[in-house]
């Protein structure tokens, strides 16, 4: 008898919310326009302490508020009526999430729609998760380069443990093994995340960077192919061979103006022979007219001496 009475003391003493839960949420529509009035109704526990809160495509909280139920354990709260979009509320996939207080941190959640039109037909309620990896086209091997990630929802970045985020990613290596990336993440801003790596390969190296976020996951690649030397060092001497190849046609350049001046010496001093062997011609040119008329002058002479010779001879043949 004793221990029914202690039974039933224990029994009235636990609260009956202990003994079940109970909490459910509705909304008014899927699909919002500006100007409509976001309605949040449900039930929970009678005189229960719940908070509403509006979750934008960002993951940043828009709308904030805490209300009670009533003695029956319904609620029906106006949580918002929606503006113009801004960077504040931009179009996209909103969450509106209920919480109980006093249910161990019960909660419930809901996807809405933010847009330009509420037809259900044109818009659809969705949670896309959009992933972009950035890493370099090219890397040497055995020097450090940083990959960057950047994922977005609805255009707005989220995420912020990038250990729970992109755990599952990974490097597909040249010789066909994979190296986890799990614990190599570091962030830039929510949203924006790093990690350097050093590859001890050569060959193309791909990496897969896996998001998981609310049940919904997206995938991002991308791929760098690693050169025994960094393009920077090949690009250093192609400018040194450059140069040089600049100095020697500074010098090509020089020697081709020596080549045409030495030219132009040559023709001027062809020009000076051209001139001196006209000069020669003139002169024997003129040595031919003088011995011409010398010829002339000396003809008569030695004639009048022929005739002289001969006449002393018939003289002296006379005499005889």
């Amino acid at each position: 008898m004793k221990f029914l009475i202690l039974l039933s003391i224990l029994f009235l003493l636990i609260p009956i919310h202990d003994s079940f839960s109970e909490l459910e949420m509705s909304t008014n529509s899927q699909v919002y326009s500006t100007e409509h009035i976001l309605q949040v109704y449900g039930t929970g526990l009678p005189g229960e302490n719940l908070i509403l809160r509006l979750f934008g495509p960002d993951e940043s909280i828009t709308k904030f508020d805490q209300i009670q139920t009533d003695s029956d354990g319904h609620f029906n709260h106006q949580l918002l009526t929606w503006p113009s979009p801004s960077s504040g509320t931009p179009y996209g996939t909103y969450v509106v999430e209920v919480l109980s207080t006093e249910q161990k941190g019960l909660s419930k959640k809901i996807d809405i729609k933010f847009s330009s039109t509420t037809e259900l037909i044109s818009v659809a309620v969705e949670r896309q998760i959009d992933t972009i990896v950035f890493a370099p086209e090219t890397g040497a091997l055995n020097q450090s380069f940083r990959v960057f990630i950047q994922t977005t929802r609805d255009g707005l970045n989220i995420g912020n443990d990038p250990t729970k985020l992109l755990g599952n990613s990974m490097i597909h290596l040249p010789d066909g093994s994979s190296l986890s990336l799990k614990n190599s993440f570091k962030t830039l801003y929510a949203g924006v995340y790093y990690f350097d790596f050093t590859p001890r390969q050569e060959g193309t190296h791909v990496f897969q960077i896996s998001v998981f976020n609310e049940g919904v996951s997206s995938k991002g690649f991308a791929a760098t192919h690693v050169l025994s030397q960094n393009l920077g060092g090949i690009n250093k001497e192609i400018i040194k061979l450059n140069s040089i190849l600049g100095e020697t046609s500074n010098q090509l350049d020089v020697l081709k103006s020596e080549i045409a001046g030495f030219d132009s010496t040559l023709l001027q001093a062809s020009e000076k022979i051209d001139k001196s062997t006209g000069t020669i011609s003139t002169s024997v040119q003129s040595i031919s007219e003088a011995s011409s008329q010398l010829n002339s002058l000396l003809f008569p002479i030695i004639a009048s001496i022929g005739i002289i010779v001969a006449l002393q001879i018939t003289i002296i043949a006379r005499r005889r």
